[in-house]
């Protein structure tokens, strides 16, 4: 099986890698010409690129968050530091600056008041305001989705919390007291817009501009966008008047849509690409042996691939079902064959109950079949069941090797499932409609604390207008589970009752199983040997601030 899937992989690549070639060879020379030139130009590839530009419209995609990460501003950023292994990473215990040149919050603990930059501008020269701030934060908790989720996330709920003092001064005051309400303004969400720009493309059905800024920028950022070509090409230019941090070295960023992994490993070997972002385990481990390249691999902070049910739908509303095939997970075949072993495994705990509060750790789950079967005749599916297991084809590289192992697996349960292929452009939508059975979805909080992760993928419908949080793909809703998450946002952490909190949840997990962690993957990145300044984010995309060409 093992050999059938690396085989069917190498055919798959090699097809899809002449096709890209000759694609490039036509309409792409002039941008892999730039990778050996000037120092000021950076060329990336990428499996896929964004789909669209405004991270508070439905359905925009996890590349999406780069873009809106590098082409706006945030109130506030975070720090840096270096890892043991050398790598640079932000750091999530340090505020810093962006927009806000400082802030101060108040003595009973209740608010903050930030101070604007006042020579900051948008991209069409426009002065940023407290009001464009004001109307940011309003439209962030007011139009729904992920994006209010997320500010609901440090407690960020109603427009009435945001002040407007005077026009470079802002005040946000907070509901209750929660330690994700600062680290929140940080995130990509509550980004600043050109409000008056944005007004001018709104209607009474779209009142926050959302199709507009979905294909436009309404930014200050340090890059704006020069041209956008939808699973082709992104081109970055530096906006050479922001004033919110150190101006980049790199004026211009060519971003190729290349689906072929190999065809990205060529260029970047033949130096017609400067850096191959989110690389598959298998060529990064190669690459990391080849000369002039250097490559870099995180664990990435909160984060797991797993295998996640829809506990609505029989028969995984059944938890028997879950544990049973949380039984028929080949783990280490996966392991291998899909991350080359370049990642932290969540599977096989000595016991059923959590060692710590930490998040991500390993369930008490390996490969046994018989096990499996066991839990499967206290069913009514001793005889097994048809299904169906959606993955996003965009991460195809790792997601289709895993898909086909668990299919063969579980049909040795007679469990039959078929295969749902869904384009990457697509899938962030797809899961939003809580409708598919099974699906293999890699999710990872922002904020790197446990409570935080579980509000995302656990919490139910109870206080979310009637649906569950856009990654809670499974449709799991638990009042104990929910209120354990609640109380764990405002205790005090580190703490002895957040710890409890934590640990309760986290068994709740392993016991029900909706979602079956897989592994903590590592957040591949290869580069040329004169790239420099590469720094891991929790948003899991690059930050071309940092990045130099020497």
């Amino acid at each position: 099986m093992k050999w059938f899937i690396r085989t069917k992989y190498k055919a798959v690549q090699q097809l899809v890698g002449t096709m890209f070639g000759c694609l490039l060879m036509v309409s792409g020379l002039a941008s892999m010409a730039e990778a050996n030139g000037p120092k000021d130009t950076l060329v990336v590839v990428v499996e896929s690129g964004a789909n669209g530009m405004d991270l508070h419209a439905p359905g925009v995609n996890r590349p999406g968050y780069g873009l809106f990460w590098n082409t706006y501003d945030r109130l506030l950023t975070y720090g840096k530091k270096v890892l043991p292994n050398g790598d640079v990473s932000y750091d999530y215990t340090v505020l810093e600056p962006e927009l806000a040149e400082r802030w101060e919050v108040a003595a009973d603990g209740m608010s903050a008041t930030f101070y604007l930059r006042k020579d900051a501008k948008f991209h069409d020269g426009t002065p940023v305001t407290a009001k464009d701030v004001k109307w940011s934060f309003d439209r962030a908790v007011s139009v729904g989705g992920f994006a209010s989720f997320q500010m609901r996330a440090g407690s960020l709920e109603k427009p009435e919390q945001f002040v407007v003092v005077d026009d470079h001064t802002f005040q946000i005051n907070f509901l209750r007291k929660d330690k994700l309400t600062l680290p929140d303004i940080a995130v990509p969400v509550p980004a600043i817009f050109n409000s008056e720009l944005v007004k001018k493309h709104a209607t009474d059905k779209d009142p926050w501009g959302l199709k507009w800024t979905k294909t436009h920028i309404a930014g200050g950022g340090a890059y704006t966008i020069e041209s956008w070509q939808p699973k082709v090409k992104t081109v970055y230019l530096r906006n050479d008047e922001w004033k919110s941090g150190p101006l980049p070295a790199l004026k211009r960023i060519i971003v190729l849509d290349i689906p072929s992994a190999s065809t990205r490993r060529a260029m970047l070997e033949r130096g017609d690409a400067d850096l191959s972002f989110d690389l598959p385990p298998k060529d990064v481990a190669e690459l990391a042996t080849k000369p002039k390249i250097k490559v870099s691999g995180v664990p990435i902070e909160n984060f797991s691939w797993s295998l996640e049910m829809n506990v609505t739908k029989p028969p995984f509303d059944d938890p028997k079902v879950r544990q049973a095939i949380a039984y028929a997970v080949p783990y280490d075949q996966i392991m291998e064959a899909a991350f080359y072993g370049r990642g932290v495994k969540l599977y096989g705990a000595a016991t059923a109950t959590p060692s710590s509060a930490d998040w991500p750790q390993p369930f008490p789950y390996t490969l046994d079949l018989e096990k499996a079967k066991a839990l499967l005749q206290e069913t009514p599916y001793a005889n097994g069941f048809e299904s169906t297991l959606s993955i996003n084809i965009g991460k195809g590289t790792v997601s289709e090797p895993m898909a086909l192992l668990i299919q063969e697996s579980l049909g040795k349960l007679g469990i039959k499932v078929a295969i749902n292929k869904i384009p990457g452009s697509g899938f962030r939508g797809a899961i939003a409609k809580k409708d598919l059975p099974m699906l293999l979805n890699d999710f990872g909080g922002w904020l790197n604390y446990s409570d935080y992760f579980f509000f995302w993928a656990y919490y139910g419908q109870t206080k979310s207008g009637g649906k569950p949080p856009l990654f809670n793909t499974m449709a799991y809703a638990d009042a104990e589970m929910d209120q354990w998450i609640d109380q764990a946002r405002q205790a005090e952490y580190p703490g002895a009752e957040y710890d409890k909190l934590a640990m309760a949840f986290i068994t709740k997990a392993m016991q029900e199983v909706p979602r079956i962690p897989i592994t903590q993957a590592y957040l591949n990145v290869a580069m040329r040997e004169n790239v420099s300044g590469y720094q891991y984010w929790f948003h899991r995309q690059l930050d071309f601030r940092q990045i130099a060409k020497n």
